[in-house]
């Protein structure tokens, strides 16, 4: 989808321009292309808030800088699609969000640099040599997921006494996902819980899913990913519809329905990808800026969908959450 319409130059009408005319011509602004792995709805407040943060630092759409937005949709299909695109139009900079847009970005060029707001873990994944040094075209803020399943997995035990059998729901078409869910299974294992996967690549996988589950779990952990959150309130309603309470790694899932969510406040890092473009914009090589990790967590509670689901929130959990939502 595009912000604007195209302008296309006559080239061979400027040879006639006189001298003096093509002096005055402004300079090409830079360009700024934000690859959002999801649709509005899901990803547009995130970014909404890095375009802010730019413009605080000087940096105006349509007089200090051109910004070309482009949305994949949840396919990781439409991230490649879109990463081609911007390297045919020369972009300055591209700004993503989530491992899979980075690896499709990355193989697209390893020339323009790269910024994404959320990676998994970049050195294990190979998009970073190290987050000291990335050393390449690519760097940003590594959000750390996997190691957060065990706290997860603690929230959900004060939820649910006496829980044996977990559900985890992920996207293992994205490989950080696959690597949380190796996390989680490790300390479900060292807490004594049987875990059932429910595997998906495509939003027609869900309900499937959910069908073969039927009464196997006590309590569901939902990996987060773009194709996971586009879809977010179809898969509150079917955890809702089988009695599950969920946690989920993103404060939007609750706001959607989810019961639950634990993980770094995305706004915060959003605002801090600003910096990291403007960094880059005024000179300084993606190589050479470290990638960075979270530093504040926001545990958030629906105490509506708990109600519907018949649970008491333990008053201790209510009082340790950065937000209750009623």
């Amino acid at each position: 989808m595009r912000r604007r319409e195209f302008i296309a130059l006559l080239g061979g009408a400027t040879a006639a321009w006189p001298l003096a005319a093509r002096a005055q011509q402004p300079a090409k602004l830079p360009t700024i292309g934000l690859l959002v792995p999801g649709t509005p709805a899901s990803h547009g407040q995130w970014f909404d808030v890095l375009v802010q943060r730019l413009r605080e630092l000087g940096w105006i759409e349509g007089r200090t800088v051109a910004i070309e937005v482009r949305w994949a949709e949840g396919r990781v299909e439409g991230l490649a699609e879109i990463a081609a695109e911007f390297v045919r139009l020369k972009v300055d900079v591209i700004v993503t969000s989530g491992s899979p847009a980075v690896v499709q970005a990355m193989q697209a060029t390893s020339v323009i640099p790269i910024v994404s707001a959320v990676m998994g873990d970049p050195v294990a994944t190979g998009l970073v040599a190290s987050l000291a040094r990335p050393g390449g075209n690519i760097t940003g803020l590594s959000v750390l997921a996997p190691d957060l399943g065990g706290k997860r997995l603690e929230f959900l035990r004060e939820v649910v006494p006496g829980l044996r059998r977990l559900a985890f729901l992920g996207n293992v078409s994205n490989p950080i996902v696959v690597q949380e869910m190796g996390e989680v299974k490790a300390a479900a294992h060292t807490l004594g819980l049987d875990v059932v996967t429910l595997e998906i690549r495509r939003p027609e996988d869900i309900m499937p899913a959910f069908e073969t589950l039927k009464s196997r779990a006590q309590a569901l952990y939902v990996a987060g990913d773009p194709l996971v959150l586009t879809n977010r309130a179809r898969i509150n309603t079917l955890a809702l519809v089988a009695r599950l309470p969920a946690i989920y790694g993103q404060r939007e899932y609750v706001e959607a329905g989810g019961l639950m969510s634990y993980g770094p406040n995305f706004p915060e890092l959003f605002r801090r990808v600003g910096d990291y473009v403007d960094k880059i914009l005024r000179g300084t090589k993606p190589a050479d800026i470290p990638v960075e990790q979270p530093t504040k967590f926001d545990l958030i509670i629906n105490l509506t969908t708990a109600k519907a689901l018949g649970l008491e929130m333990p008053p201790t959990l209510l009082a340790s959450a950065d937000e209750v939502i009623e």
